[in-house]
Parts: structure tokens; sequence; C-alpha cells
């Protein structure tokens, strides 16, 4: 059975290990849609259970951190949080990768 883009879309989302960020265009490659980019940023904000996938870990390609829902609520901060208790350097709501 052929799964729609949003299963697949979930399902590399549990891959993503933790201390680990990748862009939305990543992981629109990852799952086999390189010009979905935007399809897949909006899948990603529609997950409704981030504790088991962690959307949190994806990011815009200019490493800005993006937006994030929390509750039902736009929350950066929490995303922002969540990912520096991860070991993610983050300045000015900007990911800095590290060498």
């Amino acid at each position: 059975m052929k799964q729609t883009l949003s299963e697949l879309v979930y399902k590399e989302l549990k891959l993503i290990p933790k201390g680990t960020v990748i862009t939305y265009r990543e992981l629109a490659s990852r799952v086999g849609h390189p010009k979905a980019t935007r399809r897949v940023a909006t899948i990603v904000g529609q997950n409704t259970n981030p504790i088991v996938i962690p959307c949190h870990r994806v990011i815009r390609s200019d490493y800005q951190v993006g937006e994030y829902t929390y509750n039902g609520k736009r929350n950066q901060k929490k995303k922002i949080e969540l990912l520096t208790s991860e070991g993610i350097h983050i300045r000015n709501k900007k990911v800095i990768l590290q060498k």
C-alpha cells in the first residue's frame, strides 16, 4: 500500500536523532519529494503529536528556527527550549552549526 506524503513525512521525522536538525528542504528530499518543500513544511506544522513526532528538529534553510505550534498555539520559545535542551546552539533565533 502506497503511503501518503504526510505518512512519509511523519515517519521520517521520527528518524531524526536527538540533538540533530535538518531543513524542510532536506526533509522533502528524504521523503522523495524534493520540490515539495512548502507542502512538507505545512505537514510538519500540522503535527498533532510533537512528543512522539519531533517536528521541532526541522528548521528553515537559512538556519532560523522557524515557527512551532505547541498545545495549539504558536510558541517559538518552546521550540528553542527543546532544541537547546538537546544540545543545539542557538543565537538570535538562528541555529549555530557546530564544526
